[in-house]
């Protein structure tokens, strides 16, 4: 464990996410036409919809948003085409930072991911030059406040689930899993009626980099601001330990 809460950072990051909206469900969005596409427009047949959907939901994206993104998925033969790419470089004081992008233009995405690396002094490197240092887990985390159910009752139904491992902070709950098994556990615990803070696969840093000095706190920022400005930017995963994220 990091040592800081991670429902602290993810509240920070609602915040900021609902002053901007558009861009979080714009996010989502592309990733529902891509589970459509991939899956088909039924969530009871397509296990990555029906994680996506989980998504949108703990995002406070409205149902009839949700299922006119399906519908027109699913209705539109000549939608765009999105790619998954992934980049990997370096921030300030050797931090470790990982881009996941769905884009319909990848030499306009590649740009903008360097222009933002760049500007804050770090650099893109090859594939695979930092994804070593972090694994790839189902995260879930947990509202505190928002259970009724004893901590050790959800531990058992989490691990029963297939679960790997079941932590608790002052104010949350985190729940990790192996990828294939989040689904599953997901559901598991959606069944119950566990309201999810945040639930999705992503990259878990092994170690944590602190970046102390205010000038490089400054261009870290500054890379992480301009890549969550960017459209193509679904995900930033990185092993920086900033002083403000200690609260």
């Amino acid at each position: 464990m990091s040592g800081h809460s991670k429902f602290a950072n993810i509240k920070h990051k609602k915040e900021k996410n609902d002053a901007a909206k558009g861009k979080i469900f714009t996010i989502i969005g592309r990733e529902i036409a891509v589970a459509v596409k991939e899956g088909g427009a039924d969530p009871a047949n397509n296990s990555k919809l029906r994680d996506v959907i989980a998504k949108a939901k703990a995002n406070n994206m409205p149902n009839d948003t949700i299922d006119r993104g399906i519908k027109k998925a699913a209705g539109d033969a000549d939608a765009v085409n999105y790619v998954n790419i992934t980049y990997e470089g370096y921030g300030p004081n050797g931090s470790a930072i990982i881009v996941n992008a769905l884009t319909d233009n990848k030499n306009r995405t590649a740009a903008n991911v360097r222009n933002a690396f760049t500007k804050g002094g770090g650099n893109v490197g090859t594939t695979g030059c930092v994804s070593y240092m972090f694994d790839e887990k189902g995260q879930i985390i947990i509202d505190r406040s928002e259970v009724k159910m004893d901590a050790d009752e959800l531990m058992m139904l989490a691990l029963d689930a297939g679960a790997e491992d079941f932590s608790e902070e002052e104010d949350s709950f985190e729940i990790t899993t192996a990828p294939a098994d989040f689904s599953q556990v997901r559901e598991a615990l959606e069944k119950e009626g566990i309201a999810m803070a945040e639930a999705d696969v992503t990259m878990i840093p092994q170690n944590y980099v602190d970046i102390t000095d205010e000038e490089d706190i400054k261009k870290f920022n500054r890379i992480i601001d301009l890549l969550d400005e960017d459209d193509d930017v679904q995900d930033v995963y990185h092993n920086a330990n900033l002083p403000d994220e200690e609260e």
